[in-house]
């Protein structure tokens, strides 16, 4: 179910939320090769560039739990042999910081249904937890999410080298603390069924089921691409907001 609106009034105007997109969407406009993506016309030195600022601006498992730098990085150059194309390695010239590059990673995106995907979720559900939390606590919040995911992730592929990038594991974040602090809040969403079906269903049931299915899919099952997306940085994400969730559902509304 792809959700496009839920009925649960705001206080006042969500400027993080809105901040957070505005960041994720000009990050990704500056990204090389991203803005050409969407029709197509990426070149193999695009996509060599696009692959060595990932893996620059990418938090890596194996970087994070070790501390340690890579001995060889894409250059941003392209080449092409009688054996095929590919991306130049060569010695990194910068110095990296693993615990920063966690920061970064949750800025980048490596496609517009990537990108898009996750900012309508966090436009739709962001917005009450930072009317809840208040700016300043939501930008807290919405981080520790993201950095908790990203080292969780690293825990189960501590021997990966592929750069995790996106917000969704801080995005999972905020879905959890909205399950569980406005579980009857209505959430309109699409069914995608011979074609796109409205249906009104309570944040419980469909935060619920997206909970489920990231799970499913951490485990390998019920997806081909499970070695591609980070499920399991979902899940850990989706956890920790909910248990923070708990703490916050007692309290009054921050002003």
């Amino acid at each position: 179910m792809i959700p496009v609106h839920d009925v649960n009034p705001l206080r006042r105007t969500p400027w993080v939320t809105y901040a957070l997109i505005v960041t994720n969407v000009v990050v990704f406009l500056r990204m090389p090769a991203a803005a050409h993506s969407l029709i197509g016309q990426t070149t193999l030195g695009q996509l060599c560039q696009l692959q060595a600022f990932i893996e620059r601006w990418g938090a890596v498992p194996v970087e994070l739990l070790h501390d340690q730098a890579p001995a060889l990085v894409p250059t941003g150059q392209g080449v092409v042999t009688q054996q095929g194309a590919g991306c130049l390695l060569g010695t990194p010239g910068y110095q990296k910081s693993p615990p920063l590059s966690v920061l970064t990673s949750m800025f980048l995106h490596n496609s517009w249904s990537h990108l898009l995907g996750n900012m309508l979720f966090l436009a739709i559900f962001g917005n009450n937890i930072e009317d809840r939390l208040g700016r300043i606590r939501f930008l807290l919040f919405y981080l520790a999410c993201g950095y908790t995911a990203a080292y969780g992730y690293a825990l189960t592929s501590s021997n990966s080298a592929v750069p995790l990038i996106g917000a969704s594991g801080a995005i999972a974040g905020v879905l959890g603390a909205y399950l569980v602090i406005y579980p009857r809040a209505r959430v309109w969403g699409l069914i995608p069924v011979l074609f796109f079906l409205p249906l009104r269903v309570p944040a419980w049931l469909m935060l619920g089921m997206w909970f489920l299915l990231q799970a499913l899919y951490a485990t390998g099952y019920g997806t081909a691409q499970a070695g591609s997306v980070a499920y399991a940085a979902h899940v850990i994400g989706f956890v920790l907001g909910a248990l923070l969730g708990f703490t916050m559902r007692g309290r009054a509304a921050v002003h």
